[in-house]
């Protein structure tokens, strides 16, 4: 006997669902997502060798033309066109990924062992994630409305992200806002950044080009100097960099009073890093240690790109080594004195990285791609 017609219709309504879930499914975001995630990488055990030569290297997308900190543990995370990826630091090997087919990657940062990737489904930046370094395991995801312009910035506790018509923090450990800011009547932000003083922004008003320094927890005003044109705004750690036609110049955190004599000459191609309470300025070629408390120089000598590690931050026990970049080598030099504890001869060390060492591995973390050495 044939099915009554009734079997005939449901089948093909069944069918009919089948396919339009399929098709859904094939145009859903989650269709669109690869994620995968991975045990803990540990740190190699060792110190860097007399001589290192590279051993992997990984491409990088560039955001806002710097290098950024890609090393985490024994974790290097490196960013494509639409995700991220992180690599195990001692081999280059992957260990977990997060890409989205159906959306471009805005900008991303490392902080508090989390990736912290904002994406772009449409014409705004609407969609954060945050995974963990060490595993790729998601800790949150959240929709946003930022400017796709935007630049991700970020210190412990603390994720900025910043573009010309204002600044907005996030947690990144429980993923709300904690505030917004927008420029006055008349001013644009021409940079912004975050450290442990808070976040600062230099705009550009009718009358005057001026720093401003905001609480970074509560969006606070703590304070506001006017600058001369020309200046730019360096980095934040406990104080304020700034570079420009009248030289590198520490602002102390609590007023924006200047700290000392500028600590290099005028000059636009500035990078700044902290460890502790010494900030680390590289300015034209020359590295120095300079007290963020008194805007003292501890210590000069020359180098091609900004240490990075192993102590970020926090306050660094005494003998804590840094790792500077010269021409020919990787030298371990004393944070405090400046003295040399070892040198790694290095052929092909390109310039203008932030440099860290993990175990024997060096690191140089440049805009367009990782290199490790060892």
């Amino acid at each position: 006997m044939r099915p009554p017609l009734r079997v005939w219709v449901w089948t093909a309504a069944a069918l009919a669902l089948v396919v339009v879930a399929a098709l859904l499914w094939r145009g859903s975001d989650a269709a669109a997502t690869e994620s995968t995630t991975a045990e803990p990488a540990a740190v190699p055990e060792g110190t860097p060798a007399g001589s290192v030569s590279a051993v992997w290297t990984a491409p990088t997308t560039p955001t806002d033309g710097a290098p950024r900190s890609t090393v985490d543990g024994g974790r290097v995370v490196v960013a494509g066109e639409h995700g991220v990826r992180a690599l195990a630091v001692g081999t280059g090997d992957e260990g977990w990924r997060y890409t989205r087919a159906n959306a471009q990657l805005c900008d991303w940062t490392v902080v508090g062992g989390l990736v912290i990737a904002v994406f772009r489904t449409e014409d705004r930046c609407d969609e954060a994630v945050a995974l963990s370094v060490d595993t790729g395991v998601r800790a949150w995801t959240r929709n946003l409305d930022l400017r796709p312009d935007m630049v991700l910035s970020s210190t412990d506790g603390i994720v900025l992200v910043a573009s010309p018509t204002g600044v907005v923090t996030l947690d990144p450990v429980g993923d709300n806002i904690r505030w917004r800011q927008a420029p006055g009547d008349g001013c644009s932000i021409e940079d912004a950044d975050v450290g442990g003083a808070g976040v600062a922004v230099l705009q550009r008003c009718t009358a005057s080009l001026q720093v401003r320094l905001f609480d970074g927890y509560d969006g606070t005003p703590l304070w506001t100097r006017d600058v001369t044109d020309g200046t730019t705004l360096a980095g934040v750690e406990q104080a304020v960099v700034l570079g420009g036609d009248a030289g590198v110049q520490l602002l102390a955190g609590a007023d924006g009073a200047p700290l000392g004599p500028p600590v290099a000459p005028a000059t636009e191609d500035v990078r700044v890093t902290g460890v502790g309470t010494t900030a680390l300025v590289l300015a034209d070629g020359t590295l120095a240690a300079v007290d963020q408390g008194t805007g003292a120089v501890r210590w000069r000598t020359a180098a091609v790109g900004l240490p990075f590690g192993p102590v970020e931050r926090a306050l660094a026990p005494e003998g804590t080594s840094i790792p500077v970049p010269e021409s020919d080598a990787v030298v371990l030099r004393d944070l405090a004195t400046g003295e040399e504890l070892s040198r790694s001869a290095t052929t092909g060390l390109r310039a203008g990285g932030l440099l860290a060492v993990a175990g024997p591995v060096v690191v140089n973390q440049l805009p367009d791609r990782v290199v490790a050495y060892r």
